[in-house]
């Protein structure tokens, strides 16, 4: 294949004309759609002008359709007025200002990468982000080209008898042909990956919300109608997303309706389009027996993401799309505050620190390793990824920690005041925040041009005569493909001293006159750089980087016995979750390193002591304690291995697994007890005490399950039968789904009977046989790939089946036989056909492929040399493929 060609960020220019309006008609028909398209331009100021012979032409990007007609100024041109190819439509010496009319014809049935124009369902529905309206009409589809729009939708009414679009809802009318259409006009100026359209029969559920002005806002949320009893929760998320936006950050919506609409088959989770979100139905639908706790709160969670995109995003939107997180870092930032401040606070910040920790660090150390804003890429779809997002919303937290709650505020509103309907980057947030506050964030925005996980080491030192206690760090970032030597980055580390008697000592600093908080944030710039406690009466325990003040990996150099200590007193939630982690991370791998010398594991008593302790404990939070008795993953297990050794998956398995049974036998009792004090006493609640005490209840359910004994078998399937909610009855059938026994089979098959016909819920039918650790995984994946209700055309069922597989389930997708590489192999190559963006996403599980012992290696290495031979590979999955095996 021809090698694709690679943007560079140091390359942008202004784009050479602008776009003022567009008024865009659609008549859509099942057979193909047509698309008029009048756009109102004129040269851009702000682009080098250039004299008469080198004036840049007027280029607009278009893919798979197919051209009727152009007009320039209502003058029809002729063919070689302008150029026509596969990429564009260009017009090689246009006036400096202009109309241009555009008809083209597309085939949205036939539309299987989701991106552009597309049917879902019976339904027609779009999305643009980031480069699909090309794929709707030629136009220069970049993000600082914005325009004001206006849409007309055409189509029959009794198949499509609702018309959406950005915007306020202007006109309607009848055809007399039995179509009917509907006029939609968005007043904001917006880049085209924010416009989007849906036609279909659909069921609305209405509400308002009053905005602190006083102005009602008309809520919508279409779904398909056999759903109209699955949308209530997403509806209350909505406004608690509304009300906490203009209470936190005084962000008030500004068009008269908000609609969202659930479609099965989409790439992402949903798409923030002015005014008319797009929604993956996974974070819309939701019913106590159809959808788990977990399931509710990510609704919770990205329904607000969406909608928080409204001002950081789309009234304030990206110069280009290397300036991805400046939107998706901000949201999830925001995101995750909304979400800790309607749940558990120390419970969010864990799971967001255990997605970075599982998902992100990996990637920092792959050949996919980027910083948070790349400098350049091929494909921009293969860039939404847990570095622009998750490590992103890392670096604002790492903003509001340095700058605090209120100076942090200021900056916000001081970006809205400058900022508002522009296209920026991330120079202009961070200068926002620095002349807000009065801070120098320089050094600061290494964090964006730097790919890598800083490594921070801390030494200490405890003078008794004198009383004071002395933190030293150093920081070093591993090289990365794009560079080897890295500059010191400016880091927060949020440090406590923990007393003997379990208390936290306040802290003062060398040179100030009265002792602080028991919390401090020490601001490191340098390599190496020390600071000194004074009036330190015994020598403490550290606690350090309290609260994943920073996305760092820590090295503190503490024994197992002051590890233990912090795990018992340490007040710092995060903190504390962290040193069980640290504990039972290296318990699991020195039973890994026994196991693979051949000798038998042994238990460490004084981590079961501490794991009772904390179980036991009914002064914590009932999720924090769930959170604090789960084990690492093998996945996050597997990353802590490879950064001294090579990944051994049969060894991580059977070590981690020893330690859950022995910790099942030992404390069979002590589970037993917390189990039966948090069965649900009431009807089903998602509210955090509710969610708590099933989150634990669960867990101890899960050890319980771990003895394997016929006794333990019979127990799960109990509890399968007799759950009332899908929290607990996935809970049941996970547990059960990794023992080979007959009641496994007999629930999986009941589960299926009771829920073949709804879609979504048999993403978890699937995700549960994916994930079973049981040596015939790999035929039973290959086997439900041919199963009626799969289908590799829907996104959901692929990240069910396949993802779950090859990401959460590592010892059998790593079987030593290769089987599931060439599984995963296979897919890749159908999916490249017809959607990249998911074949590239899936072929991105082989990015680690070189940490791995050279029989596992090997295989892998072979299949990605496979996939790279594929004819007409896309340059979605060139791009991932070339950068493992180079």
């Amino acid at each position: 294949m021809t090698t694709p060609n690679m943007i560079h960020l140091k390359d942008y220019r202004p784009p050479a004309f602008l776009v003022d309006f567009v008024d865009l008609v659609f008549e859509l028909k099942e057979t193909d759609t047509r698309v008029k398209s009048t756009l109102t331009l004129r040269r851009n100021p702000a682009a080098a002008p250039g004299d008469a012979a080198t004036r840049p032409p007027l280029v607009l990007d278009g893919r798979d359709m197919a051209l009727v007609s152009v007009l320039m100024d209502g003058r029809p041109l002729a063919t070689e007025d302008f150029q026509v190819d596969e990429r564009s439509l260009t017009l090689p010496d246009p006036p400096d200002a202009l109309t241009l009319e555009i008809t083209t014809r597309i085939q949205p049935q036939e539309n299987r990468s989701l991106e552009g124009l597309y049917r879902s369902d019976g339904m027609f529905c779009t999305q643009c982000e980031a480069e699909g309206f090309r794929k709707i009409t030629y136009f220069p589809d970049r993000p600082d080209v914005m325009a004001a729009y206006t849409v007309t939708l055409i189509a029959d009414r009794s198949k499509y008898p609702v018309l959406l679009s950005n915007g306020n809802r202007v006109d309607a009318g009848e055809l007399s042909d039995g179509r009917h259409w509907v006029k939609w006009e968005d007043p904001f100026k917006k880049p085209c990956y924010l416009f989007a359209l849906v036609a279909g029969d659909l069921f609305c559920l209405k509400d308002t919300f009053r905005t602190k002005s006083g102005r009602d806002v008309r809520l919508r949320i279409y779904v398909e109608h056999e759903n109209r009893d699955k949308c209530d929760y997403a509806m209350q998320a909505l406004k608690k997303a509304m009300a906490w936006d203009e209470k936190t950050f005084g962000l008030e919506y500004d068009l008269d309706d908000y609609m969202i609409v659930a479609v099965n088959d989409f790439n992402m989770g949903a798409m923030e389009n002015k005014g008319l979100n797009i929604f993956n139905s996974k974070f819309v639908l939701a019913r106590q027996d159809t959808a788990t706790d977990t399931d509710f709160w990510n609704i919770d969670r990205v329904i607000a993401h969406e909608y928080f995109h409204n001002w950081t995003g789309n009234r304030v939107t990206l110069r280009n799309w290397f300036q991805l997180s400046l939107k998706e870092g901000l949201t999830v930032f925001r995101d995750q505050e909304f979400t800790a401040d309607i749940t558990s606070r120390p419970v969010k910040r864990i799971s967001d620190v255990r997605t970075l920790r599982s998902f992100q660090f990996p990637e920092d150390a792959g050949p996919m390793a980027h910083p948070v804003r790349p400098s350049a890429y091929i494909k921009m779809d293969n860039f939404y990824t847990v570095t622009v997002y998750e490590k992103g919303a890392e670096v604002i937290r790492m903003i509001h920690r340095i700058l605090g709650p209120e100076d942090f505020r200021k900056g916000m509103d001081l970006y809205f005041e400058r900022h508002d309907g522009q296209a920026v980057t991330i120079e202009d947030f961070v200068g926002a925040m620095a002349d807000a506050s009065g801070r120098d964030l320089g050094q600061f925005m290494l964090w964006y041009a730097q790919a890598g996980t800083p490594v921070v080491t801390a030494a200490r030192a405890y003078d008794p005569v004198r009383k004071t206690y002395t933190l030293t760090f150093s920081q070093f970032c591993p090289p990365t493909p794009d560079a080897a030597e890295k500059a010191p980055m400016h880091i927060p580390v949020a440090v406590g001293l923990i007393a003997p008697d379990g208390g936290d000592f306040p802290l003062q600093l060398s040179g100030e006159k009265t002792p602080g908080p028991t919390t401090r944030v020490l601001e490191l710039r340098k390599a190496d750089e020390s600071f000194t406690f004074v009036n330190v009466p015994a020598p403490p325990v550290p606690s350090i980087l309290r609260g994943f003040s920073a996305p760092v990996k820590l090295r503190a150099g503490c024994s197992d016995a002051e590890v233990r200590f912090r795990f018992a007193h340490d007040s710092d939630p995060f903190n504390r979750w962290d040193a069980g982690q640290t504990l039972f991370a290296k318990v699991i791998l020195e039973r890994a390193a026994e196991i693979r010398a051949g000798r038998p594991p042994v238990m460490d008593d004084a981590l079961v002591a501490a794991f009772r302790q904390t179980l036991l404990d009914e002064t914590e939070d009932r999720a924090f304690i769930a959170h604090a008795v789960t084990l690492p993953g093998e996945p996050e297990l597997a990353t802590l291995m490879s950064e001294s050794d090579l990944i051994d998956p049969d060894a991580v398995h059977q070590a981690r697994r020893f330690v859950i049974q022995t910790l099942a036998q030992t404390l069979r009792d002590d589970f037993e007890t917390v189990f039966e004090r948090n069965r649900d006493t009431g009807p089903y609640r998602v509210d955090p005490v509710s969610v708590g005490r099933r989150s634990l209840k669960n867990a101890a359910l899960a050890y319980l399950g771990g003895l394997e004994t016929p006794e333990a078998i019979q127990r799960l399937f109990s509890e399968f039968e007799a759950a009332d909610n899908m929290t607990d009855t996935m809970a049941a059938l996970t547990i059960l789904s990794h023992i080979p026994c007959d009641e496994r089979i007999q629930a999986i098959d009941r589960f299926y009977e009771r829920w073949r016909h709804d879609v979504l819920v048999l993403d978890k039918w699937f995700s549960i046989q994916a994930a079973a650790q049981l040596s015939d995984t790999p035929a039973t994946v290959r086997k439900l790939l041919d199963h009626p209700a799969f289908s590799i055309r829907n996104p959901n069922k692929v990240r069910a089946l396949v993802g779950v597989f090859c990401s959460l389930n590592p010892w059998c997708f790593h079987s030593p036989t290769g089987e599931g590489y060439a599984l995963l192999a296979d897919q890749v190559a159908a999916l490249d056909g017809f959607n990249p963006m998911i074949a590239a996403r899936m072929a991105g599980m082989f990015n680690h492929w070189k940490k791995y012992e050279p029989v596992r290696r090997n295989l892998m290495k072979a299949q990605l040399e496979r996939i790279k031979a594929l004819p007409n590979l896309s340059g979605n999955v060139y791009e991932i493929v070339s950068k493992a095996l180079a």
